[in-house]
């Protein structure tokens, strides 16, 4: 095995572990000392949304602001405040989008709906595509006339007799 097979081989392995060790959250001067606080704590980045990232948790997210957030919630949970008030407290300054499951209201219920409503639009393009197929597979095609049939008549002749 040449050096660069070698290195192709370990490279997919180096670069996860990499990526692995880069999101790894919470940072160790983040832990709270008592475990009940910093398991709440956990729990509630869990289910908040990373503004930066925004497919991540603040948990998982490596991202400076995510980073901040989990402080924010660990500052309010020492302070004394529910779990239910840290995320208002978070919500009201990001807005329902820093939840990771935002609640169903009438401002959220087209993100909520959204999915549905593309698989329909979906399934209906697909039942029109096969409706359109299944009419022009259906109708067959017109008769020559006779004009048509003498011209082809005609064709095939003088093709033969080449």
């Amino acid at each position: 095995m040449t050096l660069r097979q070698l290195l192709r081989a370990l490279l997919p392995a180096l670069l996860l572990a990499l990526a692995t060790a880069a999101t790894a959250a919470p940072n160790p001067d983040e832990i709270l000392d008592d475990p009940a606080l910093e398991a709440r704590a956990r729990a509630l980045s869990a289910e908040l949304r990373c503004v930066v990232c925004q497919n991540e948790s603040i948990d998982d997210s490596g991202a400076p602001l995510a980073r901040d957030m989990r402080r924010l919630v660990r500052e309010r949970l020492v302070a004394g405040d529910s779990d239910a008030e840290v995320v208002d407290f978070l919500v009201a300054r990001y807005g329902d989008f820093v939840r990771l499951r935002p609640p169903v209201r009438g401002s959220t219920l087209l993100l909520w709906a959204s999915p549905l409503i593309l698989v329909g639009l979906g399934g209906i393009g697909v039942w029109l595509y096969l409706r359109g197929r299944r009419d022009d597979q259906a109708a067959a095609p017109a008769p020559l006339s006779p004009e048509e049939q003498a011209a082809l008549d005609r064709l095939l002749a003088d093709r033969s007799r080449s």
